[in-house]
């Protein structure tokens, strides 16, 4: 029994102290990611709203009332808009400021009643990245919207765990679906009437297209493309990316991606590296939405940064295919930074305003041109190879898993093997443990001796 109580005291005690402090590192860190605007809105009098063209198929990316994942909005609209054959917006319950996951937020377009209003039927692609259900009231007007628009003429693709949502609907009921392979276990319990896919990168259902982890929404958003305009305008918007991997439009059919041991570096990172980098991120007029993805996640959902937007003036940013986006920063009222990322192969010429008022603040703060001497690269990669300088190949290598990203040979990935505050705080931690646990043992044992004495 002594064997048994010291066994139990020594394992309540790592728990409580390791476990205890790993998940308030992660749970902080989860909440930082997805962190809703909460500044004073500037005057939006300069939003704009990309020219409606009735004679273009219309093609609405959704947005949340609370978070949206930042990739899986950004690059189909980015991509959709690419082609130049159809309307894109974002769409939301209201027209309130929207964010997206590492701190990036965006003015919809429309609210789902004024694009009902303007289009007086269905939008022809309706597209459902990942939204968290986070507040069952604040979301039920997405779900309710996406249900009142599910005839088959309309094309519903889903991006990532978009899945999830779509599911939510009860609309891929009986149907076979993709999902991120982090997530596809948890669906398949939640989910059991589904037929979760996982070797495939896209899976098309009659109206409904659902996409594999992030980047296979790329292979999705260009399978539709395909199938409505032409292999030929696919191809050229891939181009246009310079995405490395069309041959999955073709044929989706993949290696799956599984939970492994090496994994644990993204837990890790997340619950205990408590010093997270600093990153600005600079927003400025015609940034490329692939671009701006690039830097939120990666960086910011590495568990490993917190991403800062920041702008030159406190005014809605216009990106390159017309989103309008909000700064929650200006140069003026940035805290300090260890970084701050500039986007885009020309981003010095087309950023030259904006970085020259930032030199003239007196800040200090070293500039990283992501994409800089970059051309005919594909936008994330110049991240993958700098996030593994700025923290640990490791904790590059599990982002471009994250991403379900298969073109990886060709990247340098050069840095620490390993994050040491990550894997070291929990094995101080360890140690402290079993230092407290020893403590309580020879303090416990120690009265149960001075006890037998007194009754001898």
């Amino acid at each position: 029994m002594k064997v048994v109580l010291r066994i139990t005291i020594y394992l309540i005690v790592f728990v409580v102290v390791v476990g205890g402090t790993g998940a308030i590192g992660f749970i902080t860190t989860m909440n930082n990611g997805m962190s809703i605007y909460d500044k004073a809105a500037p005057a939006l009098t300069n939003v704009q709203v990309p020219k409606y063209d009735a004679g273009k198929p219309t093609v609405a990316v959704l947005l949340a009332n609370r978070v949206t994942e930042v990739f899986d909005f950004l690059v189909p609209y980015e991509m959709f808009a690419m082609t130049e054959a159809y309307n894109v917006y974002g769409v939301a319950p209201d027209r309130e400021i929207k964010s997206l996951t590492g701190g990036l937020d965006v003015v919809p377009h429309y609210s789902f009643d004024e694009m009902d209003a303007m289009l007086g039927k269905s939008p022809d692609i309706i597209v459902i990245p990942f939204m968290p259900i986070l507040d069952e009231k604040k979301y039920a007007p997405v779900r309710e919207w996406v249900r009142k628009h599910s005839d088959v003429k309309t094309t519903l693709l889903s991006i990532c765990n978009g899945a999830e949502n779509l599911a939510d609907t009860g609309l891929l009921d009986g149907k076979s679906a993709a999902t991120h392979w982090g997530d596809i276990n948890r669906l398949i319990k939640k989910y059991p009437d589904i037929q979760w896919v996982k070797d495939q990168r896209y899976v098309p259902q009659g109206n409904i297209v659902s996409s594999a982890g992030l980047t296979s929404g790329i292979d999705a958003t260009l399978y539709v493309i395909s199938q409505q305009l032409g292999d030929a305008a696919a191809r050229k918007v891939a181009e246009n990316m310079n995405y490395p991997s069309y041959d999955f439009v073709a044929n989706p059919k993949m290696k799956p991606f599984n939970a492994g041991l090496s994994d644990i570096t993204y837990v890790l990172n997340n619950a205990y590296q408590w010093h997270k980098e600093k990153a600005g991120v600079l927003l400025y007029n015609g940034a490329d939405e692939l671009d701006l993805s690039a830097a939120f996640d990666t960086y910011a959902a590495s568990g490993t940064t917190t991403t800062l937007t920041v702008s030159s003036k406190h005014e809605a940013v216009v990106t390159k295919h017309g989103l309008n986006l909000v700064a929650r920063y200006q140069t003026k009222n940035v805290p300090t930074l260890a970084k701050m990322i500039v986007v885009g192969v020309n981003a010095e010429s087309e950023a030259a305003e904006d970085i020259k008022q930032w030199h003239n603040s007196g800040k200090n703060t070293k500039l990283t041109f992501l994409h800089r001497d970059m051309p005919g690269r594909f936008a994330i990669d110049p991240a993958f190879e700098d996030l593994a300088k700025q923290e640990d190949t490791q904790t590059a290598k599990f982002a471009a898993k994250r991403l379900e990203y298969r073109a990886t040979d060709h990247l340098k990935m050069e840095g620490r093997p390993f994050s040491f505050e990550a894997f070291g705080i929990p094995i101080l931690f360890g140690i402290l443990s079993l230092l407290v646990a020893r403590f309580i043992d020879r303090y416990l044992m120690g009265r149960k001796k001075d006890s037998s004495r007194i009754e001898s």
